[in-house]
């Protein structure tokens, strides 16, 4: 078990690698200098003219000279703190022995008070600090002693002259003293103990900027880590939904090759679904925004790695006639989901671009995570409409609940919906609305862009 000594060492930092930035000499130092000098010069003459420095004998300017050195010193007292503090005790000592009642002014207890705090608040080598105001404090109770030595022995000589006769407890000159004594000890302590609590909270601070700082970037690491990885996914699905409209193209290709010469109308028709395909082919691949199909292995929140758990499908296949299975998925798990799917033409949802009709889904799929996960809500409804004469598909799942304590997530599920939003050129509105619950809804346009 650590002694005092040592569970004191260790408050003071001796052995602490961290080191206090030593700012130089700058305008709050000259005005704090110059503000205490003023103040101690016009304290000083009121003293003098209530007749407060009357057995005073040293010059007036010498009086002056005092106190304005002694402000002086605040100026290094960050730059140079064991040095300032240095040459605090021993002006406290000059001025005592010479003129005793000039340094009792508290407008100078309040320099030496700051010198000596900033001696152990900014100093950077701890173990030195430790050695200067050790020595410095000494010093001070040794003269202290030294003056309460001589006390008693006039204190002595006093009662011997009075027959023993005391007024109090203690002799006079004793008693003030030790007054003396105990008001040093707190003057002192307090000094040293505030310097002491000023080094650990400028050290806890630069700790804490510095965690934030350290915090802030890995945040923007995994951040732009989740855009790429995003990007990487959404372009392995808009392959597969490529490749597959290719795919069709070569199978519609070949029919109209094979039926050319005995069946011309059939032919065209299946040069017309060609036709569709190529164009609806060259639509997405302009959506593809330049990122690589590479990337590590499809991983959704809900854990179903690239699959439809519910239908068994890729879910690089899944559109909004897959969105049932994702909901009695979602009821089976407690949540009471409701499905409305609203068209303004037949067959709406079936003719979405395979790209969007994914979005759609993965919206979906991303809001039901969410609020399976940071939600209070028992609630949940889920709606897409399909406007053909607007040109537009919307989605919106909104739920009935707040948010739930302790379960804080990460952001990136919100962040994926607004890039693959982003890829079709889509509106995000996500966010608590005001009667309460909270509401993701994306819009996507159905005009070839």
């Amino acid at each position: 078990m650590p002694s005092t000594s040592q569970r004191a060492l260790t408050w003071f930092g001796v052995d602490d690698e961290w080191e206090r930035p030593r700012p130089p000499v700058g305008r709050q130092d000259v005005v704090l200098a110059a503000s205490v000098e003023a103040v101690s010069l016009l304290a000083l003459e009121l003293v003098r003219s209530a007749g407060g420095l009357d057995h005073t004998d040293v010059p007036v300017w010498t009086q002056w000279l005092a106190v304005s050195t002694g402000a002086a010193l605040l100026l290094g007292r960050r730059r140079w703190p064991l040095v300032v503090a240095s040459l605090a005790a021993l002006h406290m000592f000059v001025a005592g022995v010479t003129m005793p009642q000039v340094m009792g002014q508290v407008s100078l207890q309040i320099v030496y008070f700051v010198a000596l705090l900033s001696g152990v608040a900014y100093a950077r080598d701890r173990r030195a600090m430790v050695v200067v105001i050790g020595t410095i404090v000494l010093f001070m109770f040794a003269w202290i002693t030294w003056q309460f030595a001589v006390g008693s022995a006039a204190q002595d000589m006093i009662d011997e002259a009075r027959d023993g006769e005391r007024i109090g407890l203690f002799g006079a000159i004793p008693a003030a003293v030790a007054i003396t004594l105990l008001v040093n000890v707190i003057y002192f302590g307090g000094a040293i103990v505030g310097g002491g609590v000023s080094w650990r909270a400028a050290r806890q601070r630069i700790r804490l900027q510095e965690q934030a700082a350290t915090i802030s970037a890995q945040a923007g690491r995994l951040r732009e880590q989740a855009v790429v990885d995003e990007r990487l996914r959404i372009a392995r699905e808009l392959h597969d939904v490529v490749a597959h409209g290719v795919s069709a193209m070569g199978i519609q290709a070949g029919a109209a090759r094979r039926v050319l010469d005995r069946d011309p109308d059939a032919a065209r028709t299946a040069l017309s679904h060609v036709e569709e395909a190529s164009r609806d082919a060259l639509t997405q691949m302009r959506r593809l925004l330049g990122t690589l199909r590479e990337g590590p292995a499809d991983s959704w929140d809900d854990g179903t790695d690239g699959a439809d758990t519910a239908s068994g499908m890729r879910t690089s296949e899944a559109g909004v006639d897959a969105l049932p299975d994702l909901v009695a998925q979602a009821n089976r798990e407690g949540l009471a989901v409701r499905l409305d799917v609203v068209e303004d033409q037949p067959c709406a949802t079936s003719r979405l671009p395979r790209g969007i009709g994914l979005a759609v889904y993965r919206t979906v799929q991303e809001a039901l995570t969410n609020v399976r996960r940071h939600s209070t809500a028992d609630t949940v409804s889920v709606v897409v409409r399909v406007h053909e004469a607007a040109a537009y598909a919307e989605v919106e799942v909104v739920d009935n609940g707040r948010p739930r304590h302790g379960t804080s997530g990460s952001g990136l599920g919100q962040l994926g919906i607004r890039e693959r939003a982003a890829t079709h050129d889509g509106q995000v509105d996500i966010g608590p609305r005001v009667t309460g619950g909270y509401r993701v809804r994306v819009r996507y346009p159905l005009v070839a862009s």
